[in-house]
């Protein structure tokens, strides 16, 4: 039996890969908090800055697409293995590689920390 957290992760997939801002964007809980160790500055505090960032990217990587790698639950915690990749609209190559540990209690992501970097 698949298990809650694996289902708001394929959603949350399908929804990359759609380009659909708002089925993405359904994936997570309105006061989301999205930290990257990496890049304190990346930080992202709700879902509007989740909605800025996401609709950037959609639009400057037209052919976005997401691959999910690997994945495991333990508990209402997702770690996900992902390869972004695309060509930004400039042309140049877009390839990110990565971890996101994901908070799931229940249908919605409510906090993530994002080990993502380009490749």
């Amino acid at each position: 039996m698949k298990s809650s957290q694996i289902a708001v992760l394929e959603r949350l997939q399908q929804a990359q890969n759609a380009h659909d801002l708002e089925a993405f964007l359904a994936c997570f809980a309105p006061h989301i908090h999205g930290e990257h160790p990496i890049h304190p500055e990346r930080t992202v505090q709700g879902i509007e800055h989740v909605r800025k960032n996401w609709s950037a990217i959609f639009h400057d990587i037209p052919d976005f697409h997401s691959e999910l790698l690997r994945s495991t639950v333990e508990g209402d915690t997702v770690w996900a293995e992902w390869h972004w990749f695309g060509t930004h609209r400039d042309g140049t190559r877009f390839s990110v590689q990565g971890v996101s540990i994901l908070g799931i209690p229940a249908d919605r992501i409510e906090w993530a920390r994002f080990y993502m970097e380009p490749t």
